[in-house]
């Protein structure tokens, strides 16, 4: 089911479609995005890094094999020292796993734990119904188009990232 109404601008007389209408839609979203992570972070007794961390987990490319701790580190831009507290924290918690590679000990991969994957999945089940709900709003050639924006911006955002290089700060 379709609903083909125009997309309300977010400033009065803004074009709809226009570069400043897109960032304050792009921010609102992510700013709602950030409050249910930090509550999840909050209700879990987690750092809002944590949350960061889990998600890199989650969403690792498994053509890149498991995920290690210096992986983990690299991706969110963390110091040695800030990572084993955020993974620590995470074990006891019950989110995440360490695993010694069979064919080399001295490396450790790092796994979701079935009962943190359950806890989120029951958490953030309302934000997969709301997800789907808004889903349903577009044709299938609508959310192709959304697909491939979102596909678009995330590469702009990663190529972004690595151009300013950023610098190690700790959680």
């Amino acid at each position: 089911m379709s609903d083909h109404r125009a997309p309300s601008p977010s400033l009065p007389g803004e074009d709809p479609t226009g570069l400043q209408s897109f960032a304050v839609l792009l921010r609102r979203m992510n700013g709602e995005f950030n409050r249910i992570a930090q509550e999840f972070a909050q209700a879990q007794g987690l750092h809002p890094t944590d949350v960061q961390a889990l998600v890199v987990v989650l969403d690792a490319d498994p053509a890149e094999g498991p995920m290690t701790p210096s992986r983990l580190r690299k991706e969110l831009n963390l110091t040695s020292g800030a990572m084993t507290a955020c993974i620590d924290r995470l074990e006891r918690s019950g989110h995440l796993r360490r695993e010694r590679a069979l064919d080399d000990r001295r490396v450790v991969h790092l796994h979701y734990a079935e009962a943190g994957r359950s806890l989120a999945r029951d958490y953030f089940g309302p934000l997969a119904r709301s997800t789907d709900t808004a889903r349903g709003r577009f044709t299938p050639d609508e959310l192709g188009v959304v697909v491939r924006f979102l596909s678009e911006m995330n590469r702009e955002l990663e190529l972004l990232r690595r151009s300013t290089g950023g610098e190690q700060r700790d959680a």
